[in-house]
């Protein structure tokens, strides 16, 4: 039998841009020549054309209603992923407020939104987790956060040192939650009332690279200032549909797709986050069934479902594992710099079978070279 181009890929653990449905990226190479009923490819398209402007509403509502989000929220289709948002939220909530910001720290991406939001008002920092490396999130009686912020932020799985909040932080009603869930968006059910705002740019766990989700509370949008650069302003993409200027519409395109395939295929969000667990489930059982020759960066109870990070007991053995994993078809796992070792990032698309088969060539190695 001849073998397929699907036959060739491997178990792809990148933390992003990351792997995508199988179903949506043969869907994607059928209809990417030209779109069924539109005579073109969706890449030749006018933004402004019908079938496009369909194709935005649906990706849309396909999102409101995984996550069940109500007609007090605007979804905006952005672009400049997270590295636009540290600064486009503290532009528009903290600039010209006279209030301080309240950031929680637990990892390299909430440490980066600080150095941006710094540049538009005062920041105090009511949780900072970087005399442990980053090996946890705070308890709700670790910190405190003042009633009269401008906002609470946080990054909900920070992909680098692998730690998730297994709950929101706790916040005064008075005070807008804002949450990046730039790697962990729509992998579980989400009560989007809880927050002010929410955004995830897509390439870790929703689509490709290039579209930036911002599920915004319309009183929120009214806040930024009328000086701000237009781009700037959360309330011009709200008026303009996502189209104030030309959105990514392959992104947006893909990301509709994605959200229909957890929908469709998958069943839901609850179902998501069932199959999330038992991924994660079976590489941490082989790190902590490993005798020590494994060793987790994250604390037990706020492991990260999506991306597993773990060291060896020497670089060599680092090496090693690296080399022989890509052998058995297990790509991209060296761990970032500032952790090292091992991370294995598990999003949604994800099979069960790929997280199964790097939890068996864990156990193997360690047994072998333990």
């Amino acid at each position: 039998m001849t073998a397929t181009v699907t036959d060739q890929r491997a178990y792809n653990f990148s933390a992003g841009p990351a792997v995508l449905p199988v179903s949506v990226l043969e869907e994607v190479r059928d209809e990417l020549v030209c779109l069924p009923g539109a005579r073109s490819s969706l890449l030749e398209m006018s933004h402004r054309d019908k079938v496009f402007v369909d194709i935005l509403h649906d990706a849309e509502n396909s999102i409101r209603s995984l996550l069940n989000i109500s007609d007090d929220y605007s979804v905006l289709f952005l672009q400049g992923g997270a590295a636009l948002q540290f600064s486009m939220i503290p532009a528009n909530l903290l600039r010209g407020t006279e209030k301080s910001a309240a950031y929680i720290q637990t990892g390299t991406w909430g440490k980066k939104a600080i150095a941006e939001a710094k540049k538009e008002g005062a920041v105090n920092i009511v949780y900072d987790a970087a005399d442990s490396n980053f090996n946890h999130v705070p308890s709700a009686e670790d910190y405190s956060v003042p009633a009269d912020s401008a906002y609470l932020y946080y990054c909900n799985n920070e992909t680098i040192q692998g730690v998730q909040f297994p709950s929101e932080p706790v916040c005064p009603d008075s005070v807008p939650l804002i949450c990046d869930a730039s790697s962990d968006f729509m992998h579980r059910p989400l009560d989007i009332s809880k927050y002010g705002m929410v955004y995830a740019c897509a390439q870790k766990n929703a689509g490709p690279a290039g579209v930036t989700v911002v599920v915004i509370r319309k009183d929120l949008l009214e806040i930024g200032s009328a000086s701000l650069p237009g781009y700037l302003q959360y309330k011009n993409h709200a008026e303009a549909d996502s189209e104030w200027n030309t959105p990514p519409t392959f992104a947006i395109w893909v990301l509709g797709k994605v959200a229909r395939w957890l929908t469709n295929d998958i069943g839901g969000l609850e179902a998501m986050e069932k199959l999330n667990r038992e991924k994660a489930g079976l590489l941490y059982n082989a790190i902590d069934s490993s005798n020590g020759f494994y060793t987790g960066h994250a604390k037990p109870e706020c492991r990260s479902l999506m991306n597993a990070t773990f060291v060896l007991p020497n670089d060599d053995l680092q090496s090693k594992f690296l080399s022989e994993a890509a052998d058995n078809g297990l790509v991209a796992l060296k761990g970032h710099r500032s952790v090292g070792g091992i991370r294995a990032s598990i999003y949604n698309a994800m099979p069960k079978e790929g997280a199964q088969a790097l939890a068996d060539f864990m156990t193997a190695f360690a047994s072998k070279n333990g």
